[in-house]
């Protein structure tokens, strides 16, 4: 019983929690390659929707949109009104994921990563009346024509995305994917169900064998189990607690570093799959100076050197990894950009969202370094934690054996 309530239930809601992010994830850096939608898009779109009420799913006529502006109102208690500089754009909230973004530390550019920090906090709509007007908003998904006009609105596959955030657009993507994670997997929302369920299954066995003088052992057995939510918190196990606790936020640290190395190769992805479906090449490696086009248009890919360029000191082009996760000598440098004929370095895209910067290696294999080191951390994490738990268990029981 204690296993099954105390173990067992907890880790599958741990398991379903870390999916849920990841489709998350997933689903937000689809969205932030879809187009961005500016008043010449909006008109556009709006001159040939099709005439229906609502979104029937991914059909023709529904496309998909990225929109950042500014929180205007909220109308009818559950239509968000997005202001950018030349455009409104109203917002179903029905069926929508709303998410509020930790606050940035501060504001040093791409540089920031809000690793280890908070997780962003999924809002209802009641509590985005209460947002400051001006609050930065990031909306993505379909846009379909309702009553008259185009919104943005959930389909049963699509469901918008919407997050509340602050600081520098180009820095939304990374604080996203680093952040979007959840913190101590093993608290979640079955976890609390689940341990008083199992409390009152081991006080039940408990009183069942009480005056049963053979089953005395059991008794005990029952007793120690009741209080095993407790022992991480008591001495001398608070301490592997503690130890459990710092590898498991480097353990997060680490696997969200991960995901930042492969950012930069989202775009580049769709090329490989060019290169697959054309069968134009027997390998599916993207070369320096290959370019994929960006929704404005730009032509996005890497350039690789044995050496860090001085040119890329000069002109501050940022690190896609925090300086600790980074390293150096870890093989030829990627700097990524907008690749222009004639520039020795790539440049700065127009688009905020796309990654710009310096890896000191290659995309796939730091990530799957990152990946392989979270794992491992990850496991150690777990023995400590167990070990300090038995450790409690052990005292404990020689202490009711004695009585």
């Amino acid at each position: 019983m204690a296993v099954l309530w105390y173990g067992l239930v907890p880790m599958a809601g741990a398991a379903i929690m870390r999916r849920k992010w990841y489709k998350f994830r997933k689903r937000f850096l689809e969205l932030s390659m879809s187009p961005f939608l500016d008043y010449r898009a909006y008109w556009r779109k709006n001159s040939c929707a099709p005439d229906r009420q609502t979104p029937k799913g991914p059909d023709e006529g529904d496309s998909a949109f990225r929109f950042t502006g500014s929180f205007e109102s909220v109308t009818d208690g559950q239509t968000l009104w997005v202001r950018s500089e030349d455009l409104t754009v109203p917002v179903s909230l029905e069926k929508a994921e709303t998410y509020l973004l930790p606050a940035q530390k501060n504001d040093e550019g791409q540089g920031i990563f809000d690793l280890g920090g908070d997780t962003p906090e999924k809002i209802r709509w009641g509590k985005i009346s209460a947002l400051t007007e001006g609050a930065k908003v990031f909306v993505g998904g379909l846009l379909v024509c309702r009553d008259g006009r185009m919104c943005f609105a959930s389909a049963k596959q699509n469901p918008l995305t919407v997050i509340f955030y602050d600081g520098p657009d180009n820095t939304l993507v990374s604080r996203a994917v680093s952040s979007c994670r959840h913190r101590g997997e093993y608290w979640n929302a079955v976890t609390p169900y689940s341990l008083v369920t199992g409390a009152i299954c081991q006080i039940l066995m408990a009183l069942f064998y009480l005056y049963r003088p053979a089953y005395r052992l059991t008794v005990i057995v029952s007793l120690v189990a009741l209080f095993i939510p407790l022992y991480p918190i008591i001495p001398p196990g608070l301490l592997f607690t503690i130890i459990y606790s710092r590898i498991g936020l480097r353990s997060r640290v680490l696997r969200a570093c991960g995901d930042l190395a492969r950012m930069p190769m989202r775009y580049l992805e769709l090329l490989k799959d060019k290169h697959r479906k054309n069968q134009t090449r027997r390998k599916e490696e993207i070369l320096p100076g290959e370019g994929y086009p960006l929704p404005g248009g730009e032509m996005y890919g890497f350039l690789r050197y044995a050496e860090y360029p001085v040119q890329a000191l000069e002109e501050n082009i940022p690190l896609l990894l925090p300086d600790f996760a980074g390293g150096k000598g870890n093989g030829f440098w990627h700097i990524f950009g907008v690749l222009c004929p004639g520039e020795m370095l790539p440049l700065k895209p127009q688009d905020p969202f796309s990654a710009y910067g310096v890896l000191p290696g290659r995309p796939e294999t730091l990530a799957k370094r990152f990946t392989a080191a979270a794992y491992i951390l990850e496991t150690l994490a777990w023995i400590v934690l167990l070990t300090g738990i038995g450790l409690n268990i052990l005292f404990l029981r020689m202490i009711l054996v004695l009585l």
